[in-house]
């Protein structure tokens, strides 16, 4: 049996969910109908840092917000699929545009509608605070909960794994 760690080796993408694991799941709905979250900054420099490193990075959510693909791309994150009903059909066709098998993607996701998601991925993880369903598949739960540093704690160990971490351009965003 492979261990997490050595499934770690071959990852080159993250895909994560929105709600739960890049925030902590709160939501303030305006009354024009905007959706605001709140991420952790650790995440976001995590984030940048691993796109500026070559690694692929996605968000597949089954919510739809302004929100989230402004706080995407404002972290050269340029695949954000928001509305999905389906995750693995968008996830599939995520693969198939960016060449990529299974086992090259880390997934992150926090509940139910991830689970389909979480056994396929080659790397299942979640945050601290994700659903007791979720947790008993995933290769890794973070110690950090939803939007409060779990994104950053696995995107951390596979670029220190591969010895993508804190190089000199970590220090400039």
């Amino acid at each position: 049996m492979i261990n997490y760690k050595e499934k770690l080796a071959p990852v080159k993408a993250f895909v994560f969910d929105f709600d739960g694991v890049m925030t902590n799941g709160d939501v303030w709905t305006y009354g024009d109908g905007e959706t605001v979250r709140c991420g952790n900054i650790k995440d976001g420099f995590a984030i940048q840092y691993a796109v500026k490193k070559g690694y692929t990075i996605a968000v597949i959510s089954g919510a739809t917000s302004k929100s989230i693909d402004n706080r995407m791309r404002s972290l050269g994150v340029e695949q954000v699929f928001t509305g999905c009903g389906d995750k693995i059909k968008t996830y599939e066709k995520f693969l198939a545009d960016n060449g990529l098998i299974d086992k090259q993607v880390l997934y992150m996701g926090d509940d139910l509608p991830d689970y389909p998601l979480l056994k396929r991925a080659g790397v299942a993880t979640c945050p601290a605070d994700a659903a007791e369903e979720v947790k008993t598949i995933a290769d890794y739960i973070s110690l950090q909960p939803g939007g409060k540093g779990c994104v950053r704690d696995v995107i951390e160990q596979v670029l220190r794994l591969h010895g993508n971490w804190f190089h000199e351009d970590a220090v400039v965003w």
